[in-house]
């Protein structure tokens, strides 16, 4: 699996996508965080704390997570080597993680320059260091979570189709609706509205970043990237046959 993890990571350097990946992930986050005007503007908040990031972190994320995973396994099935990858001494699970932490990698690596944002907005606070700092760890926790689930989501798309384009699709509306959907639904269900807005991820992202972490949105999280991963071993397992 090591073997495979490392191949997925340089593929990704080796290539434009991962450098345009974290490019782009920084520069809109940049523009939104501290160009735009809007509800996301960290100077005009008032406030020094990271939350305007942590709200709009998980709807980037939402497009630019399908777009690394998108070609996982939909690309290995057009070029027709997915056949050679399952004569490889590697156990379907072992194939599925090599996959699922090569982007997952990219991806934290992308997270991690946004720290700078918390040393800026510490040294600018009123007084200086005036950041709750349980609260914005307890965000970062809660994001590494939400990546993980929303990779899972992409990695399992991506056995869907070879079209790329339509493992991005699928990809982008399944974690918009374990983002967001439940929510949704629980508008309507008048009293059992808490019950559905707990199987969100949302609703569990909000709990961790309010600085406290609960056993319930960790357990949350890994059931859900244990499901898409599993799920996509069975659909590996369907296609070797």
């Amino acid at each position: 699996m090591k073997a495979l993890l490392l191949r997925e990571i340089k593929s990704f350097f080796g290539s434009p996508i991962g450098y345009l990946v974290i490019a782009i992930f920084l520069v809109l986050n940049g523009l939104f965080l501290w160009v735009f005007e809007g509800d996301f503007n960290i100077p005009n908040s008032g406030f020094a704390d990271m939350s305007p990031f942590f709200k709009l972190a998980p709807w980037i994320l939402i497009f630019l997570i399908p777009a690394v995973t998108m070609r996982s396994f939909s690309d290995e099935k057009k070029q027709g080597t997915i056949e050679l990858l399952f004569t490889k001494p590697l156990s379907i699970w072992e194939i599925v993680n090599g996959k699922f932490f090569g982007a997952l990698v990219l991806i934290i690596i992308a997270i991690i320059p946004t720290l700078i944002y918390v040393v800026m907005i510490s040294y600018f606070g009123n007084p200086e260091g005036n950041i709750d700092m349980g609260s914005t760890m307890g965000s970062y926790f809660g994001l590494l979570f939400l990546i993980a689930g929303y990779t899972a989501i992409g990695v399992f798309t991506s056995t869907l189709s070879e079209n790329q384009i339509v493992a991005f699709i699928i990809s982008v509306f399944l974690c918009f609706f374990f983002y967001f959907g439940f929510d949704g639904i629980a508008s309507f269900m008048g009293e059992f509205s808490g019950l559905f807005a707990s199987f969100g991820m949302d609703y569990h992202f909000k709990s961790m970043s309010r600085g406290v972490i609960d056993t319930r949105d960790v357990l949350y999280f890994i059931s859900v990237t244990i499901l898409f991963l599993a799920a996509t071993v069975y659909q590996l397992k369907s296609l070797k046959g």
